[in-house]
């Protein structure tokens, strides 16, 4: 079976550098992001370490050579290589080129040519571009991806990767957490939980968390035609092992005593309800109390609908305590907006940082791109709610890597006359 195993692997790294393959099969850049709520399990490791190597040097291959050709020509449908239905339908590639390699091992052939590999799997690349056309046909309700039946296999690996939203790159969720969720392959700053983001800031062994039994009691009774808020609260607190949108506690940064807050958009998208305000409002008078530097980490969709007017209610709350602490105790507090920081979030605390720091690549708004080309009948400029063009407006302060953002915090910190309890242990 090692034997077996170490041929796959052969073969496959023998076939990453032709782009003969991409053009002949049609492979197209996947839109789609495997889910990073489930558990890792290793069990089958093996085998897609090798698919996962393959799909990288492909994707990053396909898209240099490719994508590029199609940009400059101005379309693809010239490209001699083209594949209509792959393109327009937007086909996931990943699931295609993973389902054709698993096929492929499961047939058994002991056949590595790479002229039989590629019969093998541009055969398999054009019968599902087949069945995905007369699928197309046949559907009456645009849903030809899922009325195709194709056995999609990547599905089975996604505790294994993450893909990056940027590249597509595929990056192993064993080695992600290591890299301080940044894509390896392009540098990327993917989403990261509460819980990773206080281990990468909070010095191990002086986290005091506050508050986590509180929880939201649907204060309206909200009533939709999907599932009952309390419902829907109780799905997020089992997926994500959270009582609500946001952590709050005290701790050490390099040996700083800090009061920091760190939303997570896991949970329903990091929106803001009445938990949520009260646990930021609590933080704030015990860091005015206690005289401590305070941070909060920003990833939400805004205010919580569930909740109606008490939400808003929430940006008036911590902006009050947010003032006594600023403006009455001249105590200093850093906002570190990420990606994505939209709404009432956006329009409260958020923007009312001593120094409001962006991560790189974030998307920041008070209205997203959709709502408000539906609302106003007109076209938003790409890239005009990112983190890049709206520092160059005036919008926030720095823009930091994740990578160094610790050592900025321990840096301003002692510049705003927060010293470290023990200077020696300063990273």
């Amino acid at each position: 079976m090692g034997q077996e195993s170490s041929m796959e692997k052969w073969w496959f790294n023998s076939m990453l550098p032709n782009e003969k393959l991409e053009y002949r099969c049609g492979l197209s850049k996947s839109m789609y992001s495997p889910d990073p709520s489930e558990n890792t399990s290793g069990s089958e490791d093996q085998r897609m370490g090798i698919n996962s190597i393959y799909l990288n040097n492909v994707n990053s291959s396909y898209r240099n050579n490719v994508n590029s050709s199609y940009l400059n020509n101005g379309s693809k449908s010239n490209h001699p290589h083209y594949d209509r239905y792959m393109y327009d339908t937007k086909y996931s590639w990943d699931k295609h080129i993973n389902s054709c390699i698993n096929n492929y091992i499961l047939s058994g052939s002991n056949n590595y040519s790479d002229s039989y590999i590629y019969s093998y799997i541009c055969g398999q690349s054009r019968t599902r571009s087949e069945r995905g056309s007369s699928s197309k046909r046949t559907s009456t309700k645009g849903s030809d991806l899922k009325s195709s039946n194709v056995p999609y296999v990547a599905q089975k690996y996604r505790h294994l990767w993450i893909q990056c939203e940027n590249c597509y790159g595929l990056n192993y969720k064993k080695k992600i957490k290591s890299k301080i969720n940044i894509c390896e392959q392009c540098g990327y700053h993917l989403k990261m939980s509460s819980s990773d983001r206080i281990e990468l800031s909070i010095d191990p062994g002086t986290w005091n968390p506050m508050d986590e039994d509180m929880v939201s009691l649907d204060p309206i009774a909200f009533h939709s035609g999907e599932e009952p808020y309390k419902e829907r609260i109780d799905f997020y607190q089992r997926r994500t092992g959270l009582t609500d949108a946001v952590q709050t506690g005290t701790g050490q940064l390099n040996s700083i005593p800090v009061a920091i807050g760190v939303m997570d958009f896991q949970f329903m998208g990091g929106s803001m309800g009445s938990v949520v305000g009260e646990k930021i409002t609590r933080l704030i008078e015990y860091a005015t109390n206690e005289f401590l530097p305070l941070i909060l980490v920003c990833s939400s969709g805004g205010a919580r609908m569930q909740e109606g007017s008490l939400s808003l209610m929430q940006m008036a709350k911590i902006s009050s305590a947010l003032y006594d602490y600023q403006s009455n105790k001249k105590l200093f507090y850093v906002s570190i907006l990420t990606s994505p920081t939209t709404g009432g979030v956006t329009a409260s605390f958020g923007m009312l940082g001593d120094i409001i720091i962006a991560e790189p690549n974030s998307y920041i708004a008070f209205a997203g791109k959709r709502v408000i080309e539906q609302t106003l009948k007109k076209t938003v400029p790409e890239g005009s709610q990112a983190a890049e063009y709206l520092f160059h407006k005036g919008l926030f302060d720095p823009i930091v890597p994740r990578n160094t953002l610790k050592g900025v915090l321990s840096e301003l910190f002692q510049l705003h006359a927060f010293f470290p309890l023990n200077p020696k242990k300063i990273k």
